[in-house]
């Protein structure tokens, strides 16, 4: 008989040993959660009904022509038998956004959830009357529009101030020439201003002074001024006002409300509307 070499048997015994040990380690495989991949076979198709209650499809809400923006919200609940899906939700304009949970937002069967829109209404003081937007929300059962209805006031009238009024705010500005972005004064001086540019953000901002009548004695007829100007003048005067008179800086840097585009802006088209009536005397 042929003798089997001792080396075999060592590897034969290392190889078993090996199986064994590797039995008895504990595996380093890590389990992995399921993922969730929602069914988009039909989020084009329209919603059928008897999947999501919903507590209005058109909502209507009041703004001043001058508000910043408009909210809305719309709440749902799932009345099938089985979890449901929103898969998105797609405004019909760059000015309008949603709030709402991660999606895809799973509701189980019987729940409830919120969503809220946001429609900016920032710079747009020429709009009035009813303005529609809409937001179509895609679920794993179909897509279903919701309507949203702006209803754009316009803004209350302004009481004309008493003499007794002016006065006192004519005496505030003696003592602080920024005082008229401040408390009461700031309702008249400071509102709208907000993306407003050159003649738009005159009529906001400078007319209440410069162009009232009667006009105010110590406040100049900007059409009538009897020195030199030029695009620079005014965007000095803007941007510091004057020290020791009503005048108030504009600046943001200097308390103002206004930023640098917007003096610009405003600086532009006054040297336009207001050409220089004089042109040898020296600056003041």
């Amino acid at each position: 008989m042929k003798m089997i070499p001792r080396t075999f048997f060592a590897a034969v015994w290392l190889f078993s040993a090996g199986i064994f040990t590797a039995e008895a380690q504990p595996s380093n495989a890590v389990a992995t959660a399921p993922v969730f991949v929602p069914d988009y076979t039909h989020a084009n198709d329209p919603l059928p009904d008897g999947v999501f209650a919903w507590d209005g499809l058109t909502k209507a809400v009041d703004a001043t022509n001058g508000q910043d923006s408009a909210q809305f919200a719309f709440s749902l609940t799932n009345i099938t038998a089985a979890n449901a899906t929103i898969l998105a939700v797609h405004p019909g304009c760059g000015c309008t956004t949603a709030e709402l949970p991660p999606v895809p937002w799973v509701l189980p069967a019987g729940t409830c959830g919120e969503m809220k829109f946001n429609v900016s209404l920032a710079g747009k003081t020429d709009i009035a009357g009813e303005v529609y937007k809409y937001v179509d929300v895609l679920t794993d059962k179909g897509t279903k529009r919701l309507n949203l209805r702006i209803n754009v006031l316009e803004p209350p009238t302004m009481t004309a101030m008493t003499d007794e009024q002016k006065l006192a705010g004519i005496m505030a500005a003696k003592v602080d020439r920024q005082a008229v972005f401040k408390g009461d004064c700031a309702r008249c001086h400071l509102k709208n201003v907000e993306g407003k540019f050159g003649r738009p953000l005159f009529d906001a901002l400078c007319v209440i002074c410069h162009e009232a009548s009667p006009r105010a004695t110590m406040v100049p007829d900007l059409h009538n001024l009897q020195i030199p100007t030029s695009e620079e003048f005014w965007r000095t005067w803007i941007t510091a006002g004057k020290a020791g008179t009503l005048m108030p800086a504009f600046a943001t840097s200097q308390g103002g409300p206004l930023n640098d585009l917007q003096i610009a802006a405003l600086a532009a088209y006054l040297n336009a509307a207001n050409p220089s009536r004089v042109t040898n005397a020296p600056a003041k």
